[in-house]
This record gives structure tokens, sequence and C-alpha cells, in this order.
């Protein structure tokens, strides 16, 4: 005899459209261009272009949404969704995301041309200026130096472009351009890609400015590694003088690809951009993101005409029936679109505001901890909404790209009762590291009681948690002799 057994499952039903704009929120820029081409492709009802009688007042970004409920059968979430899609929702715990997320690039990525055309879009120049630029920009080799001679570019963009210009005005172009990320990129040598890479770093900070000293006055014989001669000029100890070797061999000496990467290695597109107006911080939305869109007109007359036709026959109802869910399918996505990129800037926004000191100073020791449900009670949204913003965008600072991961950390309590960025302790730990003495590397034992002496409560298995998570190995691996 079989057993019987009743089960009850609580399902969450989400309608075709809400279904729709959760697609549309976590695909990233570089992507949208895409799937709005799809769309176009298959809804003859939808055009490419700004509509005038197309209503835009909308104040909650689900309202609207909320609206179409009625029209069409709710679909099973399970159904419709596949288990990856589900990657925000993991977080609705705490909201937090893990270290070994962080790490993981973002498919936000274009080419390195392509990302060098976007940011040179947010540069306000003239004609002449913008020409001078792209001739720049199409002569940055694979590995990101520009080689011609500025003299060969004068040259160039007279013979090409009817362009007369002269050495001046085109080195202060590239100088805009060298201002790009990834840093480095556009220089015309090694010690100018170095010194571009430094000049981005904290100017305050003594190992900085002696290595922009070194790479500028010593240039020659850093590279011949006559550190001795350095030092005796320089009258610095042997501490210091590592101190800024080790600075200047961090940085990149080929910005435009990776170590064992070909030149099509993928840069970060911006999905916001914010700058700073005389103190006052200004987001706005990466221009792909707010796409000109409208309604057919024919298509819509079309169906009027359907309507009104005394005619009434199956094949008749059939051409209604189509032409009415094309017209539907197109408002649908029209407001899945708008409202995409109101969720977009009221998530970016209140992230701006929790991080305001960071944003204005790029001070990394200002950035305070914060975890998804901090920013979903700030907008009153979901944290699986917050978490497909945040899982796949990035935003265009004066102090380069940041993927929206980057801000979210947990928090270290102090001695003080404040909480501190993980972040920060991670870079404390790390400059512990670097400064122990290589015949006796500090344990784990002994950094948790600096750190604890320094007013940071953290215990011995996080320290070496954040270690591990630094790629540094343990002390016994660290002895040098």
């Amino acid at each position: 005899m079989q057993k019987l057994s009743l089960s009850q499952s609580l399902q969450q039903k989400l309608s075709p459209q809400q279904i729709q704009f959760i697609k549309l929120l976590q695909i990233p820029t570089a992507e949208l261009d895409t799937r709005i081409e799809e769309e176009l492709e298959i809804n003859p009802a939808l055009e490419e272009g700004m509509d005038e009688d197309y209503d835009q007042k909308q104040d909650d970004p689900f309202d609207e949404l909320d609206d179409y409920k009625e029209r069409d059968d709710d679909l099973d979430i399970d159904s419709y969704i596949r288990d990856e899609d589900y990657a925000g929702y993991k977080m609705q715990g705490d909201g937090n995301y893990s270290e070994e997320d962080r790490d993981i690039p973002l498919a936000t990525s274009s080419s390195l041309i392509d990302s060098l055309m976007q940011q040179f879009g947010y540069l306000n120049l003239t004609e002449e200026q913008r020409i001078i630029g792209l001739q720049l920009i199409g002569s940055i080799e694979a590995d990101g130096y520009i080689r011609r001679s500025i003299q060969a570019i004068v040259n160039d963009l007279a013979f090409s472009q009817n362009i007369f210009t002269d050495a001046d005005e085109v080195e202060a172009v590239l100088h805009k351009i060298q201002s790009f990320d990834p840093p480095g990129i556009a220089a015309r040598d090694l010690q100018e890609c170095l010194l571009l890479q430094l000049r981005r770093k904290d100017q305050n900070d003594s190992c900085v400015s002696l290595a922009i000293r070194i790479i500028e006055e010593f240039f020659d014989e850093f590279s011949r590694k006559h550190y001795d001669k350095i030092q005796r000029r320089l009258n610095i100890s042997d501490e210091s003088l590592k101190k800024v070797v080790d600075v200047i061999i961090r940085l990149n000496p080929k910005p435009g690809s990776v170590e064992g990467e070909s030149g099509n290695v993928q840069y970060l597109i911006a999905d916001f951009i914010l700058t700073n107006n005389n103190g006052k911080l200004e987001l706005t939305l990466n221009s792909k993101n707010a796409p000109e869109l409208r309604i057919s007109r024919s298509f819509a007359d079309m169906l009027d005409t359907y309507d009104k036709s005394k005619k009434q026959n199956k094949s008749l109802k059939e051409t209604v029936s189509f032409v009415k869910q094309k017209l539907d399918a197109a408002k649908w996505f029209i407001d899945a679109i708008k409202q995409r990129q109101q969720t977009l800037l009221r998530t970016m926004n209140a992230i701006v505001q929790f991080q305001y000191d960071f944003f204005l100073t790029g001070d990394e020791s200002r950035l305070r901890p914060m975890i998804l449900k901090d920013i979903a009670t700030l907008i009153d949204m979901d944290v699986s909404t917050v978490s497909r913003v945040a899982n796949s965008k990035a935003i265009q600072t004066e102090f380069g790209i940041y993927p929206l991961k980057y801000f979210f950390s947990e928090g270290i309590a102090t001695d003080t009762g404040e909480d501190v960025s993980s972040r920060e302790v991670k870079n404390i730990l790390k400059e512990l590291i670097d400064a122990e003495p290589k015949l006796h590397p500090l344990s784990d034992d002994k950094l948790e009681k600096i750190l604890n002496d320094r007013g940071y409560n953290i215990a011995r298995r996080t320290v070496a948690k954040y270690r591990e998570q630094l790629n540094i190995p343990v002390a016994r691996l660290r002895k040098e002799l």
C-alpha cells in the first residue's frame, strides 16, 4: 500500500513584466544595447526615437509594473528564473558580500579602445580637440603606449584630417587622455608610464613622493638596479629604499594588457559617472542607460483601424490579438527600461550618500562598513534588488572606475565603540607585514595582539582569514635569510 503525503509550499509569484524588469536591472551597461536590439528585432511595435506624447512621470519604479499584474496570469518564478539568476537572493540574511565575491571580475567590460572611447566622451572638448583626441587614441598600441612622436601625429592630422595644429595643442589633449583608466595609459615610454601611475597615488605618502623623485631623476640608475648610487645620492636608509622600490615594482609596465593576456584584455565600463563640482558631488547615469524608445505610431494606428472594422471574422480577431500583444509588450519594455534607470539612480545615490567622505576624497580609510541591507533600508527596497544593482555595475569617479561591490564590507568594532571597514584593517595588516623583520616575521597571534593594542577588536582567526584573502602566506613561509 502506497503512503500518501501532503505538502504545502509557498511560492513567490511574479508577473511577466516584473520578471522582465528584474532581468533588465541586472544587465550591465555594456550588454544593454544588445538586449534592446534583440527586442527591436522581435517586436515591430517598438521603435527607436523619442515619443513626446509618452507620460514620463513615475514616482515609484514599481508602480506601473504592479498595474500590469491583472493583464496576465502570474508566472511561477521557479519555472522562469534559472538557479544562477538567484545570485542576488543568496544575500538576504545580512546583505553582506564575501571577500571572494568581491574579487570576481565583473562581466561589465569592453575592449581597451572601447573603454578609452567611453571615457573620452566625458571630456568637454572643441571639435578640433575631439579629432586630435581620436587620432591619439587610435595611435595607442596593444600594450597601452603611444610610440609615434607628437610631431608625427601633428603631421598625420594635417595630411589625413586637414587639421593644422601644433605639438603643444596635441600634448594638451594627450595629457587629458593620460588621466584615463587604466593608470599609465597613453604613455610614450616606461618612465612616463610609471610617473603617470605614481601621480595617481597619495602625494602625502613619503614613499610615493620619493618614488616619483627616483623615477624623475634617477631612472637610468633604477633601470640598471644601481640602488647603491640612488641610496647615496638621496641619503636614505636601506629600509626606506626597500619600501620605495616595492612601491615602484608593483606598478604596471604594460597598462594596455595583463601579463599572459593578449591586447584584448577587458576593462570595466561605468554605469554611473560621479563628478565633483566645486565640492558638490553630482551623479549621472551613463547615457547608454537612457535609450530613446517609443511605440510605433503606425502600429498603433493599425490597431485602431482593425478595431473599427465591421468585419469580425476569426482571422481579423487573431490579427487584433497579435497587434495588441505587441503593443503591450512594447509599452512594458519601455516602462521597464525607465524603471531600471530610476532604480539604478536611487540605489547609487544612496551608496554615494552613505560613502560620501570617500567619494569626496578618494581616501580608502574613509569607507564606512556597509552591507546590502543598509542601502535597501535607505531606499525602501528589497535587499535582492540592491544586490542585482551592486553585483554587476560600476561607477566612474575622479579617482578611477570602481565596481559597486568594492564599497560593501563588514565592520570591525574598535575600543572607542565605532565601526571601521574591514578594508581599513586589511590595509593596516598589510602594512604591518610589509614592515616586519624578515628574519622574524610576525605570527598571526602577534599580529592579533598588535591590532588589539591599536584598538581594533579582532580575533586571530579573522587575522588569518584577512591574511589569506590578501594572498599573504603564513609567517614561516615569509621568513627570509
